[in-house]
């Protein structure tokens, strides 16, 4: 008994866990790694939403983002008001048509890299407003999660006492001592 002892001594004794501590060289500890997650997790969530923070805008920042929203509209109502003017009055039409066919192609060159341009800081500016979004909404879940576990655990509360009928209607309504009495 004195051999086993002493074996179980040296592996396990004075407070350590020599099986453990070597099994851990070849394998991580599956709680340290869960614990470091999720403070690597925690960090992370929490950069992004200092990150993408939702900042009050001024009524400049609302004008300028209001004046961003017009070329789109316009140019795709411009292009059916084309279409209008070409059966409407094509005389008209062709005439303009024919003034467009005179401009130099450098001038198209330009205006294609001014439109994509223009909407390719668009759609990401979008992009990253999309993202503060999702942040926004990430912070709330733990917010969320405890809310409908209140609502959760208020499912299980029954009321102490229920009124009794002969209770019902001994306040200070005429009507029902009235509808009361017809009975």
């Amino acid at each position: 008994m004195g051999v086993i002892e002493k074996l179980f001594g040296v592996l396990f004794g004075s407070g350590r866990n020599v099986v453990a501590e070597t099994a851990e060289v070849f394998r991580v500890n599956a709680e340290n790694d869960a614990e470091r997650g999720l403070s690597l997790r925690s960090a992370a969530l929490n950069q992004f939403g200092q990150e993408f923070r939702i900042v009050q805008r001024g009524w400049f920042d609302r004008l300028m983002d209001a004046l961003n929203r017009v070329p789109r509209p316009a140019m795709a109502l411009g292009t059916l008001g084309l279409f209008i003017a070409a059966m409407v009055d094509p005389v008209w039409f062709a005439a303009r048509m024919a003034g467009i066919a005179l401009v130099p192609e450098p001038l198209w060159w330009l205006l294609g890299a001014i439109v994509s341009f223009y909407f390719g800081a668009r759609h990401q500016a979008k992009g990253q407003e999309f993202q503060r979004e999702v942040a926004t909404t990430i912070a709330a879940v733990p917010q969320v999660v405890q809310t409908v576990r209140q609502v959760e655990a208020m499912r299980d509360i029954s009321p102490e006492a229920t009124p009794d009928e002969t209770d019902l209607g001994q306040g200070d309504n005429p009507a029902l001592a009235d509808w009361r009495a017809l009975r």
